[in-house]
C-alpha cells in the first residue's frame, strides 16, 4: 500500500519532470525558447495542480468524488495553460 508521503512525492515529482521537459529540449534545439518567466509560470500552473491534486487525495474520502474534482483540477490547468500559450480565448494575456 502506498502511503500519503510516497503518493506526495510522486505528485509534485510528476511536476517537477514536466517542467524538467522544456529545459532540456532547450538544450537540443532553438525551437523551444523558454525564458524565467515561462518556467516561472509554468512552475506556478504544474505545482499548484499538484498541491490541489494532493490536497483532494488527502481530504476526499470517496473514489467518485475525488475523480470528478482532480479531472476538473486538470481541466483548469489545460485550459489556462493552452490561453497562455495559444489565446484560445482571446483574452489579453494570450501568448499569441
Amino acid at each position: 500500500m502506498i502511503t500519503n508521503k510516497q503518493r506526495s512525492f510522486v505528485i509534485y515529482g510528476l511536476a517537477a519532470l514536466l517542467l524538467v521537459i522544456p529545459f532540456i529540449g532547450m538544450q537540443f534545439t532553438k525551437e523551444i525558447n523558454w525564458s524565467g518567466f515561462d518556467f516561472l509560470i509554468a512552475g506556478i500552473l504544474l505545482f499548484g495542480t499538484a498541491f490541489c491534486v494532493d490536497m483532494v487525495l488527502k481530504m476526499e474520502k470517496k473514489n467518485a468524488r475525488r475523480m470528478f474534482y482532480i479531472v476538473i483540477i486538470l481541466l483548469a490547468l489545460f485550459l489556462i495553460w493552452a490561453e497562455l500559450a495559444v489565446g484560445i480565448f482571446g483574452s489579453p494575456v494570450a501568448g499569441s
